[in-house]
């Protein structure tokens, strides 16, 4: 069948460059399940209100600290979620693979599904420029991220271009194919 959700819970990972899709896939995709929680980093970051630093921010040992904390608060969210019954569909930016296997490890034994949105720099430009001027971000590191995860992680999960699909043909696509094209093993 290959749907997520036909068994127990797995967690699902829904990763890729700014502009990529993440927050908007990742709505459509926890409205189609029957029992899903989405799990958004950027919101769980938004909850430091005093003393937050940016992801590439200073102090960099700060900056370090609190991506680990938004990761671990990440993976204790899906793992309360996921033991509830829940499918947790987290959003995040994961940039390497050390901070991949600190998902896995804090996840474990629970399957997840790892899917890195990749409709490539130049569509992930231009769907920031379209976005909603608040929502935008400055983000000049486009080739260097997408180069560098591919380095880190590329063999891992699965990597779908979207860049031809609407939202919605990739939330679908997700649910439907995720489970035999995602499992992280």
């Amino acid at each position: 069948m290959g749907v997520i959700e036909s068994g127990a819970p797995e967690c699902l990972i829904v990763t890729g460059m700014p502009a990529a899709g993440k927050s908007t896939v990742t709505r459509l995709v926890a409205r189609r399940l029957a029992r899903s929680a989405r799990i958004d980093g950027d919101d769980l970051n938004e909850m430091i209100l005093s003393g937050r630093v940016w992801a590439l921010g200073e102090p960099a040992d700060e900056a370090a600290r609190q991506v680990e904390l938004c990761n671990r608060n990440l993976c204790t969210l899906a793992n309360n979620f996921a033991d509830a019954g829940f499918t947790p569909v987290i959003d995040c930016v994961i940039p390497t693979r050390e901070q991949l296997d600190f998902f896995l490890t804090l996840l474990a034994p629970r399957p997840v599904l790892f899917v890195v949105l990749a409709p490539g720099s130049e569509v992930c430009r231009y769907r920031n420029t379209i976005r909603d001027p608040e929502q935008r971000f400055d983000f000049d590191g486009y080739e260097a991220l997408d180069a560098g995860m591919r380095h880190e992680f590329g063999h891992v999960g699965w990597w779908f271009d979207t860049s031809a699909l609407s939202p919605e043909q990739t939330a679908e696509q997700i649910v439907r194919e995720a489970r035999h094209r995602a499992l992280v093993k």
